[in-house]
């Protein structure tokens, strides 16, 4: 048995509620965090941006990618780069151009979908559903799948490698917070489902240790008539999340957790009011969250705490160093100047770090670790 060591500790010139209220001398509140925002902290109260640095030098600077630049194109998920990975997580985005030629089953663990661009059609053995852009679609380990497109579709694609997807355990709220588990859709066994069910050939794609092995049909292996128990593919938009919120405080990024995983956890930003007490800090706080690599997908909207960011773009901020808001960002919160959020992203966690993909590194934005710089 382990606990953390606890001494809450007074010193010097502080707010005395965390987030809310700085003295006018001390504006810059930086927290210090261990386990993500699950773990003891510290906050402190600085004279100057924490993010004000003159310059950066080594690898463990800020990054930012524009995956638009990318090829991601490829006949499977397999086959996308990985955009960012370790060994318990893989990041890809992957562009599918048309209907699958071949199914696909993961072997390696868990698959979590989000469609960026487009929408379609996911077969899988649980049966038939309609994907459209903002679906999350958790795909246990094992589950044979393809996708049938009304248009080209750009899909993000996490895999828990070994691992599973869960919902997060959430407490005081209650389990119908953010989204109500009963909001969760799966397949039907459908009369689309059922017209595929013929004798043509099909073949399916299983990767295990990252090797793919292939296996050859003289039918639709998706020959299911019925199923039943409590594990199945499901979906859940980003439009029917209800974020969490408080007019007084502004709550951290583990308050928006979507689907937890051992190792990683995967929240979602969707549009919300900006907190009104004159006192509540509204945009987000500075921090170094050290036990975590953090990563940002900016899918749509307005990105209110960055400055140049398109939809389609990654940040990448490594454990280690402090981040924060950038300098248009602070002031337009000090002003209250926007009164809500109309961003969507997918924020991506993880315990280990993480390794850059080989053609990610060709679509970076090398001068985004001074973007914290003040403009003139």
């Amino acid at each position: 048995m382990r606990k953390w060591i606890s001494f809450p500790h007074k010193e010097g010139t502080i707010s005395r509620q965390a987030h809310a209220d700085f003295p006018e001398e001390a504006i810059y509140e930086r927290e210090a965090g261990r386990s993500g925002f699950f773990g003891p902290t510290a906050h402190f109260h600085h004279q100057r941006p924490p993010t004000s640095w003159d310059s950066w030098e080594g690898p463990l600077r800020p990054r930012a990618f524009d995956l638009n630049q990318m090829n991601v194109t490829a006949p499977t998920p397999f086959e996308a780069p990985l955009v960012l990975h370790n060994a318990a997580c893989k990041f890809r985005l992957w562009r599918c151009e048309g209907n699958m030629k071949s199914l696909v089953r993961n072997a390696d663990g868990d698959d979590l979908l989000f469609v960026h661009e487009g929408s379609g059609s996911l077969f899988c053995d649980y049966g038939h559903m309609d994907i459209r852009d903002g679906d999350y679609v958790v795909i246990p380990r094992g589950t044979m799948w393809r996708l049938e497109t009304e248009s080209s579709m750009t899909l993000l694609v996490i895999e828990a490698t070994n691992d599973s997807y869960q919902l997060p355990e959430k407490g005081l709220v209650g389990p119908q917070a953010i989204f109500d588990p009963a909001m969760l859709d799966v397949p039907e066994i459908n009369d689309t489902f059922k017209a595929q069910q013929t004798d043509d050939s099909w073949t399916v794609k299983i990767k295990r240790l990252d090797e793919i092995s292939t296996v050859s049909y003289s039918y639709s292996p998706l020959d299911a008539l019925g199923w039943h128990g409590d594990l199945a593919v499901v979906r859940i938009n980003w439009r029917d999340i209800r974020p969490l919120m408080s007019h007084r405080y502004h709550l951290p990024p583990s308050a928006h957790t979507t689907f937890v995983a051992s190792r990683f956890v995967v929240c979602t930003f969707v549009p919300r009011p900006i907190e009104s007490d004159p006192g509540a800090l509204k945009v987000p706080f500075y921090h170094n969250n050290d036990d975590f690599d953090e990563v940002l997908f900016y899918h749509a909207g307005d990105f209110f705490s960055r400055d140049n960011i398109d939809a389609g773009m990654i940040t990448f901020h490594p454990s280690g160093f402090t981040h924060g808001p950038h300098p248009k960002a602070f002031e337009a919160g000090r002003n209250y100047a926007k009164k809500e959020t109309d961003e969507v992203a997918v924020m991506l966690d993880t315990r280990d770090p993480l390794q850059v993909g080989e053609s990610t590194s060709a679509v970076e934005n090398p001068a985004y670790a001074d973007s914290w710089k003040a403009k003139d």
